[in-house]
């Protein structure tokens, strides 16, 4: 006998796809009927800013923490003035870094140039000068910024848009902009860097869907998805009017974390099959903190700091601290200093050089007590020598 099968949603979606219609008469030739999920191709996000931006930073922890710890360890470094062999205190762009507009701290200021880096491979810094001498700065939004090139393709200005208004930055002809480009290495790009979490961007996807898995899990009782089979004797189907009820009755009884654990009342003729992998049989948390050592990896943090399990390379936290700096906060902070050491001695006519105080640094201080230690026992030095010796000046005359 032919039989008008109603599909359920899901089946309905693919067939519309195809712009095949949504149902269709078959010989019934059993007495079961059984649903079968499809399988779909695995979806992979963006590399854009604002993907980056929200998907990362913004809905992933591990995302969220990396750029927090290198961006906030970075800003905290005591900056440094040297002009002609000097050390300068009180220097005009030491101040406008220790408060660089009105808004803003210099530790927050610089917290949000090093996260705008992170994110997004790019960061700009606007100089609003008097006299020649820089009074604010303002760090911009990388996705409001167009790179703007001449026919060689070397930067000749800076377009930046916000509120429907756009506002042109150019290069004057001695080579000095008002905007400081920052950006991370590109292989394919010669104005824009490469955000170190697009590199990880796969890893992303699977932590986030690993998240997104526990929490539709607890959604949908705590079980995996699975199939009512109806085994009729007679040979029959159910009506549509029993499609509908016995549909009905399952999202309304029987799904939400409310309703985790309660049992399942069929008629007779029916029967419910699990279908789909358990966490255990996917290997559900060691992928996911597979995917969290990844993007820990790209940004540089030894996944220990992080909390992450299964990584044991270094001894203890002190150590994957020390390498945290060493490797990932002061290269970042070195490159970013020459820059702008190199974009205000354009400004100013006159040469200065920015670091940072290596003796502040509280996650380097076991390397500074060794280095004391090892020169205070040091008996062919003198006193002056061993002042020299750990960046301080001597007391000759």
């Amino acid at each position: 006998m032919n039989t008008k099968l109603k599909l359920p949603s899901w089946m309905q979606w693919g067939r519309e796809a195809n712009n095949a219609p949504t149902s269709e008469s078959k010989a019934y030739t059993g007495g079961s009927m059984f649903t079968l999920h499809a399988q779909m191709r695995a979806a992979w996000s963006s590399g854009d800013y604002a993907t980056l931006a929200k998907v990362g930073y913004m809905r992933n922890p591990i995302v969220n923490r990396c750029v927090r710890m290198i961006a906030e360890g970075a800003a905290s470094a005591e900056l440094l003035l040297y002009q002609g062999g000097q050390e300068f205190d009180d220097h005009p762009v030491l101040k406008t870094l220790r408060r660089p507009n009105s808004r803003q701290s210099g530790k927050v200021f610089m917290e949000t140039l090093f996260g705008h880096l992170l994110v997004s491979g790019n960061a700009y810094v606007e100089m609003i000068a008097l006299d020649g001498s820089p009074r604010e700065l303002h760090a911009l939004r990388p996705d409001r910024v167009k790179v703007l090139a001449d026919q060689g393709g070397w930067p000749r200005g800076y377009e930046y848009s916000t509120g429907g208004k756009i506002a042109r930055h150019m290069v004057d002809d001695q080579g000095n902009s008002p905007v400081l480009h920052l950006s991370l290495f590109h292989p394919l790009d010669d104005q824009y860097g490469f955000p170190p979490l697009q590199a990880a961007l796969m890893a992303l996807d699977v932590h986030n869907a690993a998240s997104q898995w526990n929490k539709s899990l607890l959604d949908n009782s705590a079980r995996p998805s699975g199939a009512l089979i109806y085994s009729a004797k007679d040979g029959n189907n159910l009506s549509e009017d029993q499609f509908d009820r016995l549909k009905r009755e399952l999202e309304e009884g029987y799904t939400g974390s409310q309703r985790a654990g309660r049992p399942l009342l069929l008629e007779g003729g029916l029967d419910w099959k699990a279908m789909g992998y358990s966490p255990r049989d996917m290997d559900f948390m060691q992928a996911k903190n597979g995917a969290a050592r990844d993007i820990a990896l790209a940004f540089g943090i030894p996944p220990m700091l992080l909390g992450i399990p299964g990584d044991n390379t270094y001894s203890n936290y002190r150590e994957a601290n020390r390498a945290f700096w060493r490797q990932t906060v002061l290269p970042m902070l070195g490159r970013s200093l020459d820059a702008m050491s190199h974009w205000f001695s354009g400004h100013l006519g006159e040469d200065i050089r920015l670091h940072f105080d290596m003796d502040k640094i509280e996650g380097l201080s076991i390397e500074r007590d060794g280095l004391w230690k090892r020169v205070n026992t040091a008996t062919f030095l003198d006193d002056d020598e061993k002042r020299e010796a750990v960046g301080y000046s001597s007391n000759r005359t």
